[in-house]
């Protein structure tokens, strides 16, 4: 039996790579139920300052695609919290990279108070959409 109920984990899933298969996957072997958040274009905007390069639409018709994932919806906000209050989630999964920042500290505390847990899953190394970009930027 897997260690929880209903996993959540969030990301822009912007030119999809083997970094995101592997928290998906990761994720999955944890919870009998993943749901992934996918960033809108707006809210990447917001917090990135740029659009993704694959839109919304495409993003979440890729993840949903994924067989480790159960369920795919809009990421609208950063507060995890809030999607707390509507998922109920058992555990918060992230990419290690994260582990210690001050954000995701203030994240795991807040979830802490409703009894839902952050767990970091291993950070693929080598490969980012940001370095893929980096790489097409050069050709």
């Amino acid at each position: 039996m897997k260690k929880y109920k209903i996993g959540y984990t969030t990301g822009v899933f912007d030119m999809f790579h083997i970094g995101h298969l592997n928290i998906l996957k990761r994720a999955k072997e944890q919870c009998e139920y993943l749901i992934v958040g996918v960033s809108t274009d707006e809210l990447v905007a917001e917090y990135k300052h740029k659009k993704p390069i694959i839109p919304y639409e495409e993003r979440s018709e890729i993840v949903n695609a994924i067989k480790y994932v159960d369920k795919v919806i809009p990421q609208t906000s950063m507060d995890k919290l809030i999607a707390w209050e509507e998922l109920h989630f058992d555990a918060l999964f992230h990419g290690s990279d994260w582990k210690g920042s001050n954000m995701y500290d203030e994240i795991e505390a807040k979830l802490k108070t409703v009894g839902s847990e952050m767990v970091f899953l291993p950070h693929t190394d080598g490969t980012s959409s940001t370095l893929l970009s980096e790489k097409l930027n050069k050709i």
